[in-house]
């Protein structure tokens, strides 16, 4: 009968631990932080047998913690009987293959668990752990297994692991799967039906893994982001991975940022969207790549047709690209394009709300404004949008 922090207490004493704090002041709270705690194995063994019968927190952090996996086994226990828990961080912890058993055991048994944080140093085998726990466990809808050592036998697993009918966010990157691995994902990629937010950066796809994902992309219906930084892509790669986007009218945001393009790999880009009808793309990420004026004049002509397109590239002939000479401030222009007509900008944006929920998203401003007669070029919209949405959220708020 008695309340969480009493059982922790007790656990604490049971155990041979000192009691966090920390934990016990923001019991109330539906996330808790415990990373960076030093709690090792009996101090995650404490928290578990509290978090038992705990019924307010849906978010727990534990990275970096050295739980290893004899707290595993104990977290693992504990949402067997736990079914508030939701969003779980384990990263950090030294967990090696025998805490990769327990963590797939948590994953095929746990009922309330959506998303979960995995970064552990994992290996190939340990892989196919969790290719066989999320085969059958559809409740997971957010997965990172950043930074672990997947190669070519790990891709493969990962690639089985696409069979789960409920993920739709994954991220790999910093993982080693390079050309054999990127083949054997990209080969589940091509079926799946439910991931929309992949994360594949740092992964060494080279032109054959830009190749693979490039047929993926053909046949693929779900997927809306994908992050190709740092996967040593050439401009090969990336007319590799147009092939596919010719077909694909789904993927919204492509980044491809600090890979070895040029202006050659930029132009084949933007005329994949231009002579793509049905392309869903509107947002590319080239910021380190530098172009010329030829480029920039395909990308005016190719917003005129796609004015949602928003194409992020390092540079013209030397000068950055993001600081134009200098230009009328925008918010002014349109203020003045208000008056003359006697609207307010409460109804400018009225117009664009169809919900009605006072926000709009940066991807529907950018079109109303491309749409309408205000006299903006490409250059002071994004200033405006960047003026508007200075957090980064994707919406303005009015």
């Amino acid at each position: 009968e008695m309340d969480t922090a009493e059982v922790y207490m007790q656990a604490c004493k049971l155990v041979g631990v000192v009691p966090v704090s920390y934990f016990i002041r923001n019991l109330d709270s539906p996330a808790v932080t415990l990373s960076h705690h030093g709690l090792g194995p009996l101090g995650c063994k404490a928290l578990a047998i509290a978090l038992v019968t705990d019924t307010q927190i849906s978010a727990l952090a534990l990275a970096d913690n050295s739980i290893q996996a004899e707290g595993a086994k104990y977290l693992m226990e504990t949402l067997r009987a736990n079914f508030t828990i939701q969003h779980l961080d384990i990263s950090h912890n030294h967990l090696k293959s025998a805490g990769a058993e327990y963590v797939a055991k948590m994953l095929l048994d746990s009922i309330s668990l959506k998303s979960v944080k995995l970064s552990n140093g994992f290996t190939d085998d340990d892989a196919k752990y969790f290719a066989d726990a999320l085969s059958t466990n559809s409740r997971i809808k957010v997965l990172d297994l950043s930074h672990n050592e997947f190669c070519g036998k790990g891709g493969e697993h990962l690639g089985q692991l696409l069979n789960n009918e409920g993920l739709e966010v994954l991220d790999l990157s910093w993982n080693h799967l390079r050309m054999k691995g990127a083949v054997a994902f990209c080969a589940g990629l091509k079926v799946n039906m439910m991931l929309k937010h992949l994360d594949l950066s740092w992964n060494g796809f080279g032109n054959e893994g830009a190749l693979a994902m490039g047929e993926a992309l053909k046949f693929n219906t779900t997927l809306v982001h994908l992050n190709l930084n740092n996967n040593r892509l050439t401009n090969e790669g990336a007319s590799m991975l147009c092939r596919g986007l010719e077909f694909n009218d789904t993927l919204r945001v492509l980044t491809l940022a600090y890979n070895s393009l040029t202006v050659e790999g930029a132009l084949a880009l933007v005329n994949v969207v231009k002579n793509s009808p049905k392309t869903a793309l509107e947002e590319i990420n080239i910021c380190n790549v530098l172009v010329n004026e030829h480029f920039v004049h395909l990308l005016e002509v190719t917003c005129q047709e796609h004015p949602g397109l928003d194409v992020q590239y390092g540079g013209v002939g030397g000068f950055m690209a993001k600081k134009p000479p200098k230009r009328v401030d925008p918010m002014k222009v349109i203020q003045d394009y208000l008056d003359q007509r006697k609207l307010r900008l409460w109804d400018f944006f009225r117009n664009i709300d169809k919900d009605g929920i006072m926000r709009v998203s940066v991807t529907d401003f950018r079109k109303a404004v491309q749409q309408s007669s205000i006299p903006l070029d490409r250059y002071q919209i994004e200033e405006l949008i960047q003026r508007l949405d200075r957090d980064r959220t994707g919406m303005v708020d009015y």
